[in-house]
């Protein structure tokens, strides 16, 4: 078992490249000794214990573990839909006191779509709703960010004519065209099958090349945390306590096969799960 947290990364390289990408950006977002806690019928239960991490802009943060471990509970603290029990949450050096339009979420449910308005509707609306945007403008950014996930063609069709893959589409190109601080993005492909799941994991990766978001991803998916995240913080299981954090910028799809992938992911599970070297 791990006993404390640590940063591990696969080589000198990689180790070079973590501390050049954090010299060229800022912290953007802090989670200090944050506890959450939630109450059942019978009792209060701690979801995370003392967790710390820090996001800088541009980076793509994954927080993995397994089921329970609080992982989702952190990323609706991140929200703004839940408060601490104890420790802080900043954005921008500013205390994170609710929901905001510099934190949009994307929900693993595919009916996150408001099903009477149509594909550019739906992207408008919280650009409308926020006031960010005249109506005119917020088209144009619909359709521009429509284009980018390759659903401008589906622009005037409704929610419950397009597959589990496209609604995420939506979702993404919905919560893009607020340009936020942060994009928060919970289990988002978990619910598809593999080989939509992977062409999404791809959509997201370009995206990001494209604009360099700042992303939190939530996920349990060890191979999908290797490849989505250039950062990846391990949470053990309930109540979820910080295990390492580890760099993982270099891999990609196309790592999958590679030993050095597969043992990586080896690493990971017995980190997240306890298990000794000596035991494998």
């Amino acid at each position: 078992m791990v006993a404390n947290p640590s940063i591990l990364f696969p080589d000198a390289a990689a180790q070079a490249g973590a501390v050049s990408q954090a010299q060229h950006s800022e912290r953007l977002l802090a989670v200090d000794s944050v506890n959450l806690e939630y109450r059942t019928r019978e009792r209060i239960v701690r979801a995370t214990h003392n967790v710390s991490f820090d996001v800088y802009g541009g980076d793509r943060f994954v927080l993995l573990g397994p089921s329970g471990c609080g992982k989702s509970t952190l990323l609706k603290a991140v929200a703004g839909f839940i408060a601490p029990h104890s420790g802080t949450i900043s954005l921008d050096g500013e205390p994170v006191r609710g929901p905001g339009a510099d934190r949009i979420v994307v929900f693993q449910e595919f009916d996150q779509l408001p099903p009477w308005k149509t594909v550019q509707q739906n992207v408008m609306f919280p650009l409308r709703t926020a006031k960010k945007l005249g109506r005119a403008e917020a088209k144009e950014r619909a359709l521009h960010y429509l284009e980018k996930v390759g659903l401008a063609a589906f622009a005037d069709a409704y929610p419950h004519t397009l597959s589990g893959g496209m609604k995420q589409r939506v979702a993404i190109a919905r919560a893009l065209a607020m340009e936020p601080r942060v994009l928060l993005m919970d289990e988002p492909f978990a619910a598809l099958d593999a080989l939509t799941r992977r062409k999404m994991q791809e959509e997201l990766l370009r995206l990001w090349e494209e604009t360099h978001f700042t992303l939190l991803f939530v996920t349990h998916s060890i191979e999908e945390a290797l490849v989505v995240g250039n950062r990846i913080l391990l949470l053990s299981p309930h109540p979820g306590r910080v295990r390492a954090e580890l760099n993982s910028h270099q891999y990609s799809h196309d790592s999958f096969g590679r030993i050095d992938f597969q043992r990586s992911v080896a690493h990971i599970h017995r980190l997240l799960f306890g298990e000794t070297e000596a035991a494998q």
